[in-house]
């Protein structure tokens, strides 16, 4: 190592002299150090490894194949500032007042709709994304202005003027780039389009939420008070099993599978109004405050605009329209990376001032310069990145144009799968109208002949059960073609016309038809 010092230091004291000795400076200590790395010792090359090595490669810091938990959750989280209390857009709280509390009556099904969407941050998400989409408009346009830079560095280091400033402006001004900066605004406008149908979909989304668990709670409802009868009718037949038991007149078994029946529709409630619970949970979860005691009514009018058996409009369903908007943005991408390969041409000026020290552009103490000229500049050839990028374009537009077609299948496929689903089930209900008639005709007749012992309790038990039974199954139907109009009207993007959105402050956006 001592050779390499003495040489190291005799092109120092040249350094003056030979201008090529401040290169070779540079390249010197590194050539010697790999001639003699096997010579060094362990400790020096080690040195050498992490000191000198470290500055042309880092070490990873992490690991992609562990998972550090206490890094993920060291980010602050406050339940308090979100969730079901967090606050809603201005323009809500305006016309709805304190949505975070419940109204002094009873709230409407389009009231509850109207004050989902009024504070859902799924929607003021979506919103959020509309408006980074239009500040990226007005980036995108920005460049058709002049763009303006300034900026100061050090004069020049090899010359011994180090502590030489100089203060540099550059302005540049597009005059053609065969459409560069227009394709780029095209595609900012695309993506906006493409957000806003997001909103869309979210507005669909929670408008269907909500209108899912009202009618689901009123199912609920009426299932609760039908198993409550189902109790109350088969506690009867077990006191007459008893008191016919006690009297020796029926077997001691029959006061043992009417309590067991009992027992069954005791647990068939709890079951029923586990339900209840649920959904009026989740409501509470979309509006903010707890409305279990709110009598529900889902308006005829609603169901009847949901237009079962109309063809949809297909260029009115947010999902497509979505889709629809990502083929224009995945076009414009394309041709972005086309017009790449094309010169800009630019007018370029610029001001540069030398402080202690001389200017490079004119060789100057303390000089001043301008210039004004015409620059091009032009991507002629990047190891095939330009056509790589342009074939990505291409599959990424056929994706597009095949999510296109994926979406208006789904919308046809669930079109005709509700549409079936409903005629099923009015046809069921039709069924199980006569089915209820029969069984309580039936009922009335095992009770007679009960009595005078030619028919046992578990018939009667049986004949009770099918009556209730029955009824569930009539009201379950009835919700169950309620539940698929909604969501017909969702799928086919209906939803801001049913429930009134159509023309009103959302979070301080306004749907327009």
């Amino acid at each position: 190592m001592r050779i390499i010092n003495d040489k190291y230091l005799k092109l120092w004291g040249n350094f003056e002299k030979n201008k090529k000795a401040a290169v070779i400076l540079l390249i010197i200590p590194f050539q010697f150090s790999y001639a003699y790395a096997e010579r060094a010792e362990k400790n020096q090359f080690h040195l050498f490894k992490g000191g000198i090595g470290s500055i042309f490669s880092q070490t990873p810091k992490r690991s992609a194949e562990k998972i550090d938990i206490t890094e993920l959750s060291k980010f602050p989280f406050d339940p308090s500032k979100m969730g079901e209390y967090a606050v809603p857009a201005q323009g809500a709280q305006v016309l709805y007042g304190n949505l975070n509390k419940p109204p002094a009556g009873n709230l409407s099904f389009l009231e509850a709709i109207h004050r989902a969407v009024q504070r859902r941050p799924e929607i003021s998400q979506s919103i959020a994304r509309v408006s980074e989409q239009h500040a990226n408009i007005d980036y995108a346009k920005s460049k058709y202005y002049p763009q303006l830079s300034g900026g100061i560095n050090t004069a020049d280091l090899t010359k011994g003027e180090r502590g030489g400033q100089v203060f540099t402006i550059d302005a540049t001004q597009v005059l053609y780039d065969f459409g560069k900066i227009k394709s780029s605004v095209l595609s900012a406008e695309a993506k906006t389009l493409e957000e806003q149908a997001g909103f869309l979909v979210s507005l669909d989304q929670v408008s269907y939420d909500v209108a899912n668990a009202i009618i689901n709670i009123k199912r609920y409802q009426e299932v609760t008070k039908i198993a409550q009868q189902q109790i109350k009718g088969i506690g009867k037949i077990a006191e007459i099993a008893n008191l016919r038991a006690k009297a020796g007149i029926s077997s001691q078994a029959d006061p043992i599978q009417a309590q067991s029946n009992l027992e069954a529709a005791e647990a068939n409630l709890i079951v029923q109004e586990t339900q209840l619970r649920q959904y009026q949970q989740r409501l509470r979860t979309l509006l903010g405050y707890d409305l279990s005691g709110n009598q529900w009514l889902i308006p005829d009018a609603v169901l009847q605009r949901s237009d079962l058996y109309a063809d949809p409009n297909y260029s009115y369903i947010p999902s497509i329209m979505q889709a629809q908007a990502a083929v224009e943005v995945a076009k414009s991408q394309k041709q972005q990376v086309k017009l790449s390969v094309y010169p800009s041409i630019n007018i370029k000026g610029s001001l540069s001032q030398a402080v202690n020290g001389r200017n490079p552009n004119n060789n100057e103490d303390d000089g001043f310069y301008n210039s004004i000229m015409l620059e091009a500049s032009s991507n002629f050839y990047q190891g095939g990145g330009v056509s790589a990028q342009t074939r990505a374009a291409s599959y990424a537009e056929q994706a597009a144009q095949a999510q296109v077609n994926t979406a208006y299948l789904d919308v046809l496929d669930q079109v005709r799968l509700i549409r079936e689903q409903i005629e099923s089930k009015k046809r069921q209900m039709a069924v199980l109208v006569q089915r209820r008639e029969t069984t309580a005709r039936t009922k009335e007749l095992y009770q007679e002949q009960y009595k005078l012992g030619t028919r046992t309790v578990v018939d009667l038990l049986n004949a009770e059960q099918s009556i209730h039974s029955a009824a569930m199954e009539i009201v379950n139907s009835q919700y169950d073609i309620y539940a698929g109009l909604v969501q017909y009207i969702q799928v086919t993007g209906r939803s801001r016309d049913v429930y009134e959105l159509n023309n009103m402050k959302i979070q301080g956006v306004e749907v327009n038809p």
